[in-house]
């Protein structure tokens, strides 16, 4: 027992020995100081010579201290006990490199590459030495060498990203493709890196290579569904709707992959195509989808916010869409769950087919029906109160407004309810009171209103600071609520009088400019072009001059289809307005019109 406790011990005491060597070698390794850790390297490895870690660390201080006959020495015995060991060739390599010996350097790589075998984890496993020390064509050679002895699966991934660092755009997608053919799960991964990496060249290449896999393999469908969201990356909806109409009708799919199509190009505003693939799941899907109600709503709503966003529609067209939604109620009835369709024919009835009565019979009916979500509810209100205002009973609008803010009051909603009502009291010349509520409004979490306060509350302390009377902006006012009203003849009638009896006015450039937004409506965008110039030309540095520009070239860009005149518009944006809120969006307009990308 004696005996084998000492023995015991002896040998503690010598794997304690060794632990602490392979730490302070190792320690020293890390400092740099390259020759006491060899000398321990050299002492563990020769102990025990299977022990590859304290072989290739000795070797490694070896080559910093630059003693290459010993290195050398070193890797030949070893290479001869195991001349199947790759990694002594990539080993031996580096040392020639170091030497700069490049061509024996580059041999000993090569055979390197010829002794990895056709084991898929040493070929991996090889490359990636290779790509760690930036030799990325040997790692492709390492790769090809498998493929081209059979072994080519699960290899096509790691060449893409090697093709990727050598910027050979063609062989990268060709391999990516390669890859998600073998893995089709892989697709949303390289959707995130295509997005990280590629250039619209890039997407471009990817683009064509998918026609070529798609007309190879028609069976392979995660091609067709790559393809669509490329369409949907170059904001080409209607390319990615074509690829989603083919996979649903293949698949005898139930239109959800159209749906969200469409969804996706309504939020970009491309109106036409939202509709056409909606119509699509109406006509090819029918009832029996579960995205045939969402679809027909949908299509009403975007065929609406098409009007809003300044499509020039015919008369008929309007009357067309009025019947697509007398018919969809017909079809689903007038309940709460179609409330937000009859708000929105409404909405259509009074803005549009100008039949205040029917809109307002419309929202007063919507109003009395039991358990109608609160939001929706709200909104109702809202409108039916710009209904009364615009038909001028300006009691029942305040008293809708009051209740909507009443009811939301911590509510984007109820904001919106508190700003109508503010400026109610401005339409009606209580400017004082209007004035105080837009201060507030100032404050709101939407910034839209509280831009939009802002600039009341200015307006209103400008002009009624500049006068002894408030009859000007009191006129002004009363024509804004024409405007509003739709009674365009006689906002005319009273801005003219503005500069008839107030010649000189402070509001003069504002008058043009209310009559430049009328000319807008009645779609005369001539005159509305002479009115927008002369504020240009006359107060440049009024309050109203970086507004007139940017309409300007709004106009230019969209109604008037002279964008090289747009592009001038926006730049001249950029150099006199810098500071202006609108110098964000016209340099975006800008770089588009030249065709950069943003």
């Amino acid at each position: 027992m004696k005996q084998i406790c000492t023995i015991a011990f002896f040998f503690m005491f010598v794997l304690l020995a060794g632990a602490q060597n392979a730490q302070l070698a190792q320690q020293y390794f890390i400092d740099g100081e390259y020759e006491k850790a060899a000398t321990l390297y050299k002492e563990i490895f020769e102990k025990n010579p299977r022990n590859h870690s304290s072989f290739s660390r000795y070797l490694s201080c070896l080559v910093e201290l630059e003693e290459f006959e010993q290195a050398e020495d070193l890797l030949k015995k070893r290479i001869k006990k195991n001349e199947k060991n790759y990694s002594l060739y990539l080993d031996y390599g580096n040392m020639l490199e170091r030497q700069f010996k490049a061509d024996e350097a580059d041999a000993m790589y090569a055979k390197a590459i010829d002794k990895v075998g056709t084991d898929p984890n040493a070929i991996r496993s090889l490359a990636a030495k290779f790509q760690n020390m930036t030799k990325y064509d040997l790692a492709i050679k390492a790769y090809e060498k498998a493929i081209a002895l059979g072994n080519s699966k699960g290899f096509a991934y790691y060449l893409a990203d090697l093709y990727r660092r050598k910027g050979e755009t063609e062989k990268m997608i060709e391999q990516y493709l390669i890859s998600l053919e073998e893995t089709p799960t892989r697709i949303n991964h390289l959707k995130t890196l295509f997005q990280r990496y590629f250039s619209e060249d890039d997407f471009l290449e990817l683009q064509m290579q998918l026609y070529s896999k798609i007309q190879d393999e028609p069976e392979q469908e995660v091609f067709p569904e790559l393809l669509s969201w490329v369409f949907i990356h170059k904001k080409d909806y209607k390319g990615a709707l074509r690829q989603a109409k083919a996979l649903d009708m293949k698949n005898e799919e139930n239109g959800g992959r159209v749906y969200n199509i469409c969804q996706t190009a309504a939020n970009d505003k491309d109106w036409e195509t939202a509709i056409s693939g909606y119509e699509y799941i109406i006509e090819n899907k029918g009832k029996g989808s579960s995205f045939y109600i969402e679809a027909k709503q949908e299509s009403l709503k975007c065929k609406r916010m098409r009007l809003v966003d300044g499509y020039d529609y015919s008369q008929e067209e309007l009357k067309g869409l009025e019947g697509e939604y007398e018919t969809f109620l017909e079809e689903f009835g007038r309940t709460k769950t179609t409330a937000a369709i009859i708000s929105e024919l409404a909405e259509l009835e009074a803005y549009y087919l100008n039949d205040l009565d029917k809109a307002v019979a419309l929202l007063e009916e919507l109003i009395e029906y039991p358990m109608v979500n609160p939001h929706v509810l709200a909104k109702a209100k809202i409108s039916l109160a710009n209904f009364y205002l615009m038909k001028g009973e300006i009691w029942e609008s305040t008293l809708l407004y009051s209740q909507v803010d009443k009811e939301f009051k911590d509510d984007l909603l109820g904001q919106e309810a508190r700003y109508r009502n503010a400026l109610l009291s401005y339409f009606a010349g209580d400017f004082e009171w209007a004035q105080t509520q837009f201060d507030v409004l100032k404050a709101s979490t939407s910034k839209l209103i509280a831009n939009d306060a802002l600039d009341r509350s200015v307006f209103i302390m400008d002009n009624l600071a500049l006068d002894t009377t408030a009859v000007p902006l009191k006129k002004f006012s009363e024509a804004e609520l024409l405007v509003f009203q739709n009674k365009f003849d006689d906002a005319f009638i009273k801005l003219d009088s503005i500069r008839t009896l107030f010649p000189e006015h402070s509001l003069e450039d504002d008058a043009l400019y209310l009559k430049s937004q009328i000319y807008v409506k009645i779609k005369d965008y001539d005159r509305a072009v002479l009115m927008l110039q002369t504020i240009i030309e006359k107060f440049p540095d009024g309050i109203r001059g970086d507004n007139a520009l940017f309409d300007l070239a709004e106009l230019y860009e969209t109604k008037l289809d002279n964008t090289e005149k747009a592009t001038e518009l926006y730049e001249k944006i950029l150099y006199d307005y810098a500071g202006s809120t609108f110098s964000v969006e016209a340099r975006k307009r800008y770089r588009r019109l030249l065709g950069e990308e943003l």
